[in-house]
């Protein structure tokens, strides 16, 4: 009789983490009425259910929510998420794909750095022409009206 003398080094996997969409909120920093939106546009696929219909979400499932709350976070759009997710879930992607994307949020952030500094510089040239006192005459309304 043989005795096997190979031991593996590999942990048993533990089961995976079973939540229902209030844990899966929780855990994930998501609110549940954005978790069931994300699963109605598809940006997570549907999920388990229970014998009781309640869904469940395993760990998996949160790992990709909490990418979807990182990159809004960054100010990622949905459709940038979408697409950042199918790359995620590509094993054969290119790194030069999901940089492209990047580097072209980052230009759609400066032209919006760009466009919110003008908008202050206007304002602001407003209200140091305004006086700010109880006088109805308001540099900033006429401004604002075009006169």
């Amino acid at each position: 009789m043989r005795i096997a003398t190979h031991v593996s080094k590999e942990r048993p996997k533990p089961a995976a983490t079973a939540l229902n969409i209030g844990g899966a909120a929780s855990r994930s920093g998501i609110s549940v009425k954005m978790i069931r939106y994300y699963e109605a546009i598809g940006l997570i696929s549907k999920v388990g259910r229970t014998a009781g219909n309640y869904r469940t979400y395993d760990d998996g499932d949160i790992n990709r929510l909490e990418f979807i709350k990182r990159a809004r976070t960054l100010g990622f759009s949905l459709d940038e998420i979408r697409r950042l997710l199918s790359l995620w879930d590509d094993d054969g992607r290119n790194s030069a794909d999901v940089k492209a994307l990047v580097l072209a949020h980052i230009a759609e952030l400066d032209s919006r750095i760009a466009a919110l500094k003008s908008m202050r510089g206007t304002l602001r040239h407003l209200a140091e022409g305004c006086d700010g006192d109880n006088r109805p005459d308001c540099p900033i309304i006429d401004g604002l009206a075009g006169v």
